[in-house]
């Protein structure tokens, strides 16, 4: 059985009032992992009250709760906990660009605020949904969380640069091949951000980093880079529950990955507009 942590010594960075949480997944039981996704994270399941705990825990006030790839196209479970979380969520999705005006409706009524696109193994819909679900979420003013190797981006800037939607390069461009703050991939990345609807999200460093924590130098120096040149466009997450970890040796401490990721962010006001004000206007809050 794995061992989580909700609880310990604060974290030593100073959380804003407002603090929103954007990258995390939650789970009840009684919906079951469906075919084609990772399965379930280890038991226990980590659930609204585990999470609750672990906001008191790191100073959390909100959260964006995103759909999990065990349940692939059923957002039941993302609903449940969204309930569950009451005024202070909302959600990202699983959608497509067949997902019909009735349904884009129950969804964005019950807060669902953006849809999530996972071109990885176990995500539920990959780039290749990528226009269908821009036009979707442009219709209803969502925006499009987005997930693939980075170390790619080149090969699909032009279609990402044609999005209409506001969209989120998700967890720090994960760029698996490695790149540093010169390299063309990262000028890609500031192209993106110069259209004026491509936000960059810090969450899950050890995912992608090659030199390996606790310092994650290699994600570190592209952060800084980024987070300098587009405050203003940086969102952060936890990556709760850390569902890649499978041994109780190897879940992270929160309190301490909050110290070093929000370290990365050049001063006090860059945290606060990472933490509340970027978000707070991307996921509607």
């Amino acid at each position: 059985m794995l061992e989580r942590k909700y609880s310990g010594i604060k974290p030593n960075t100073h959380m804003p009032k407002g603090t929103i949480d954007t990258q995390m997944h939650m789970y009840l039981p009684g919906f079951p992992a469906l075919p084609g996704g990772p399965g379930l994270p280890p038991d226990p399941l980590p659930t609204p009250a585990d999470y609750r705990r672990t906001m008191d825990w790191l100073g959390i006030d909100r959260v964006v709760i995103t759909q999990g790839n065990a349940h692939q196209f059923d957002n039941s479970c993302l609903l449940a906990c969204m309930k569950e979380m009451t005024d202070c969520a909302r959600g990202v999705a699983v959608v497509t660009g067949e997902t019909g005006d009735d349904e884009m409706l129950r969804l964005s009524d019950a807060g669902i605020v953006g849809a999530r696109i996972m071109d990885l193994p176990g995500g539920a819909i990959g780039l290749d949904g990528l226009e269908g679900i821009d036009a979707r979420a442009n219709a209803y003013d969502w925006c499009i969380a987005v997930q693939f190797d980075g170390s790619h981006i080149l090969d699909h800037e032009p279609r990402l640069s044609a999005l209409k939607s506001d969209w989120i390069l998700d967890h720090h461009g994960k760029f698996f091949a490695g790149v540093t703050p010169d390299s063309p991939q990262i000028d890609a990345v500031k192209r993106l951000i110069d259209k004026d609807n491509c936000w960059f999200k810090f969450a899950g460093c050890y995912e992608s980093s090659l030199t390996g924590g606790p310092h994650y130098d290699d994600i570190a120096a592209v952060a800084r880079e980024i987070a300098t040149y587009a405050p203003e466009r940086i969102i952060w997450g936890t990556n709760w529950p850390h569902n890649n970890a499978r041994r109780t040796e190897d879940y992270p401490d929160d309190a301490d990955l909050i110290d070093t990721v929000l370290g990365w962010l050049p001063n006090d006001n860059a945290r606060k507009l990472a933490l509340v004000d970027n978000p707070e206007k991307l996921f509607k809050f």
